[in-house]
């Protein structure tokens, strides 16, 4: 009885959110914006010619990938390379800049590009749903968070909050470990890469970046302490891009499962492996921090990255970005490099909690947000392969 109170009172929610219109119409035009009447009640929504199953799987993608698309903008604004192929461009933050390219010196390339990739996955899974009369997903009515003021940042309301994360780094050892599956060992604790715990990834301001200046050789120099808080920010964000990039490398193949028409599971197994592409280039990244410490001249929280390449443990070897075999299935068969988890069930609202639990919706005050997000990942973990 409590349970479906509980789904009574997020579908009379629902229902208020899709009145004023936040979740748009197939028959509208697809594009920016994504400009539409609103959807019927909870439950309704249309799929057109599509299973129903197939369209909420769809929509809920949708919907990551425009979460997805929100933070990498910012990431791009501040970090990634400039020019008219990706919005936002605002001539960067060349302190910032020069901290990621510690990492790697095609850092904004990388940026990018794969701020690029995720606006193209959001319009195109929208694009099939119209074309097939089914609803489509626009949060745009949900960006309301304060983003940065540093410079290189547009200064617009976002969706995501990228300036008080909690990464979860323990991607890192379960792609290393190979006695241990989180799909079959559910209560075993990964280890953390590095516990960065209420951290921001981007300059939140320019106080983030005073009392650094580049040399001639484009180097950071400065006061020690306010170099190593610039450097910290953007390992910050060279975690929180392979955390990003695993979720979507999970989340498509686990979802695929219970897909039913031919053409969407293509859709499905043709997008998620560029998250598996993003996340593997990030991790190999990732591991080139440098050894610092830094706390916080805000929160006090403090962080410690390690020389991952010299830790002496293969559990957190930098270098070991292809993923170790594994147990897969069951314990009988042999172990197999795989991409893990991949369990179904479940899989959507396992994304939406790391997603909440990461801090990436933190100033959300809109309880409509979580309410649509939390009911698009359930009506998609409820769909069924049919036939």
């Amino acid at each position: 009885m409590e349970q479906s109170g509980s789904m009574f009172r997020r579908r009379t929610n629902r229902r208020s959110f899709v009145k004023n219109g936040m979740l748009a119409a197939g028959a509208a035009t697809v594009g920016a914006g994504l400009l539409g009447r609103g959807l019927p009640a909870f439950g309704e929504e249309k799929s057109g010619s599509l299973p129903p199953g197939d369209a909420a799987i769809l929509r809920f993608l949708a919907a990551a990938e425009i979460i997805e698309t929100d933070l990498w903008i910012q990431y791009n604004e501040l970090g990634g390379v400039q020019n008219n192929e990706v919005p936002g461009i605002t001539g960067g933050n060349p302190l910032y800049i020069a901290a990621l390219q510690i990492l790697d010196g095609d850092m904004p390339q990388y940026i990018h590009d794969n701020t690029d990739d995720e606006i193209t996955h959001q319009q195109f899974i929208n694009a099939y749903l119209a074309s097939k009369g089914a609803d489509i997903v626009d949060l745009s009515h949900f960006a309301t968070i304060p983003g940065s003021t540093a410079k290189g940042s547009s200064g617009k309301k976002r969706l995501t909050n990228l300036m008080n994360l909690t990464v979860d780094t323990s991607f890192w050892s379960r792609y290393r470990i190979d006695t241990n599956n989180p799909d079959l060992d559910p209560n075993f604790v990964f280890p953390q890469a590095v516990d960065i715990d209420k951290r921001t990834a981007i300059p939140r301001d320019d106080t983030d970046t005073a009392g650094v200046t580049l040399d001639s050789s484009g180097n950071l120099v400065g006061n020690p302490i306010a170099v190593n808080h610039i450097k910290a920010i953007a390992f910050t964000a060279g975690f929180h891009f392979a955390f990003i990039e695993q979720g979507g490398t999970s989340l498509y193949p686990s979802l695929a499962q219970r897909v039913t028409s031919p053409e969407v599971l293509r859709i499905v197994l043709s997008i998620g492996p560029t998250e598996t592409m993003h996340f593997q280039t990030w991790q190999d990244k990732a591991g080139n921090a440098t050894p610092l410490t830094d706390v916080d001249h805000i929160t006090g929280s403090k962080v410690e990255f390690k020389d991952l390449k010299t830790i002496g443990k293969e559990s957190l070897q930098a270098n070991l970005i292809m993923p170790e075999p594994t147990p897969f299935l069951r314990r009988t068969f042999p172990i197999c490099s795989v991409i893990r988890p991949t369990e179904t069930k479940g899989a959507a609202m396992g994304a939406v909690k790391a997603l909440t639990d990461d801090g990436l919706f933190q100033g959300q005050k809109d309880e409509r947000f979580f309410d649509v997000l939390n009911d698009l990942a359930e009506d998609a973990d409820q769909a069924r392969r049919q036939g």
